[in-house]
């Protein structure tokens, strides 16, 4: 039987041979984004198509995940894992090296496709090195990693490019990846089930479509804004070609015998039910992570290095979560616990969605630390039960699926509140703007006041004019808060609007080799 199956190393040195390389790739996914100017500066380009070097990135990553599967069944999942960083390692050294903005992208795009499937088979790894009893223990581990990882790489990427240079934010990947490697070689093997398939035909048909669907897809999250959406030319033939693509994709994949991505794995209700799940929680996770620093920077005036003080505690609560998540899976049911997940993160939400602009650091610390609170109770029982009746053989098909999800919830979040914000400040701006008239008393007032003061202190431009500038600063401020405030509130709502849909879950977490429950 698949299950009596024990690796001969420890699972934790698994463990930590399997998530050192995740760490090290989903740090590079946000490590990169601070030295963009740096970038921009250095290689000649603007920082518009400096952000190349993180789309690039993206779209291989999300073109690779869906497929790994297939690609440790064709290499093997221990060979997959080893060529995979193997190429992250030469590719980074080509990003450090790069003279000239199209080599680095290039590199990056090389660097997106070798780390995309690091994640989905170092989860599966985990699940099958460690016994079903110790299942939320492994996740933990996961999870660390995963969370982890995006809090601290904005600010390591600015440590690193502040004092060294841009290319060591690339170089510094070299060593961690031969580490990775020759740990993964030692301790990392493959189970019976999940050796190398030979006789495996590749489905370009697939690859190709999911290569053009995923691509534009990303693209339009990516651009969209600066592009002003549907009235851009080009992002409605971009939507047009991922749509037809998308379906010739899914038509594909179930008709054919051997799919590049296999689909029927969805007729598992857990697994469909706990990737839409990840995806909506992906929205709010990383839609989060985008607002507040550009809130405290933006409209409180902090340094980067201040912004990345007051959001880092939120891993203070993800480590504490992680540990008792851990250790309640399996014991409590994992319903449970991700409904206390969700309720804690919305009610983090809701005390960042009554920020103002006298907020102190301490509040926006709290309000990270329950924040981060709530990740262990997502993501440690989540995976576990969206995993928990998959087959061992289905395994690596199943976290690639999910891990595709998240990641493209992810981006649909960064793109949904992005222009949420600029929208909805544009809408409160023509909101307060209606009351900055003459005939209103309280701006009367205010106007009186300044108008007064600046002629004591002249300038050089006139009272009224200085006054009226100033008023109309105050005025965009208070219309950008409320949009903040606008963003956080929903993101909230949105939270909560995950709890009916644990009721689909089944309850069972017993996985037999060769048997799925529908």
């Amino acid at each position: 039987m698949a299950d009596e199956w024990k690796p001969s190393s420890s699972p934790w040195l698994i463990a930590i041979s399997v998530m050192l390389a995740t760490f090290m790739e989903v740090l590079d996914t946000s490590v990169a984004s601070v030295a963009l100017p740096h970038i921009a500066g250095s290689l000649s380009s603007s920082v518009d198509e400096a952000t190349w070097v993180l789309t690039g990135y993206l779209i291989s990553n999300a073109i690779v995940l869906p497929s790994t599967g297939w690609l440790s069944n064709f290499f093997g999942r221990k060979q997959y894992q080893i060529l995979s960083i193997s190429v992250f390692a030469i590719a980074s050294a080509i990003c450090g090296a790069s003279t000239s903005l199209g080599m680095l992208v290039a590199a990056r795009v090389l660097q997106g496709a070798a780390g995309g499937g690091l994640q989905p088979v170092s989860q599966a790894v985990l699940l099958e090195s460690f016994p079903r009893e110790k299942h939320g223990q492994a996740m933990a581990v996961y999870g660390l990693g995963i969370i982890l990882a995006p809090l601290i790489g904005p600010t390591l990427g600015g440590w690193i490019t502040d004092q060294f240079s841009w290319r060591w934010v690339f170089y510094i990947n070299i060593p961690v990846s031969i580490a990775a490697v020759l740990m993964i070689h030692a301790f990392v093997e493959d189970p019976p089930y999940a050796r190398r398939e030979k006789n495996l035909t590749m489905d370009y048909v697939g690859l190709g479509f999911l290569a053009l669907w995923l691509g534009t897809f990303q693209t339009i999250l990516d651009k969209g804004q600066e592009a002003d959406w549907f009235a851009a030319d080009w992002i409605r033939w971009f939507a047009l070609i991922s749509a037809v693509s998308f379906v010739a994709f899914v038509i594909c994949e179930w008709r054919s015998r051997h799919p590049l991505v296999d689909l029927k794995v969805l007729y598992n209700r857990n697994l469909a039910v706990g990737t839409f799940l990840i995806g909506l929680i992906g929205v709010v996770i990383y839609g989060t992570t985008t607002l507040l620093p550009l809130f405290l920077q933006d409209l409180l005036g902090y340094t980067a290095y201040n912004s990345g003080l007051a959001v880092s505690p939120r891993a203070i609560g993800a480590l504490i979560s992680l540990a008792i998540a851990g250790q309640l899976v399996g014991k409590i049911d994992s319903r449970v616990l991700i409904a206390i997940g969700i309720v804690i993160r919305a009610v983090s939400l809701f005390m960042l969605g009554h920020i103002n602009l006298q907020v102190s650091m301490g509040s926006i610390v709290w309000a990270n630390i329950v924040n981060g609170f709530a990740n262990g109770f997502l993501f440690v029982p989540l995976t576990t039960l969206t995993m928990g009746t998959l087959a061992n053989e289905q395994m690596g098909r199943g976290t690639g699926l999910y891990n595709l999800t998240r990641n493209m919830g992810a981006s649909f979040g960064v793109s949904m509140v992005t222009t949420m914000l600029i929208r909805g400040g544009q809408r409160h701006q023509d909101v307060l703007a209606s009351h900055m008239t003459p005939y209103d008393q309280p701006f009367r007032n205010i106007f009186s006041q300044l108008h007064q003061y600046l002629t004591v202190h002249p300038g050089l431009a006139p009272a009224t004019q200085r006054a009226y500038a100033v008023l109309y600063g105050i005025l965009q401020q208070q219309a950008m808060l409320l949009s903040y405030i606008d963003d956080f509130r929903l993101l909230a709502v949105l939270t909560l609007a995950c709890l009916p849909f644990l009721l689909l879950f089944r309850k069972g977490m017993l996985r037999r080799r060769g048997t799925m429950k529908h």
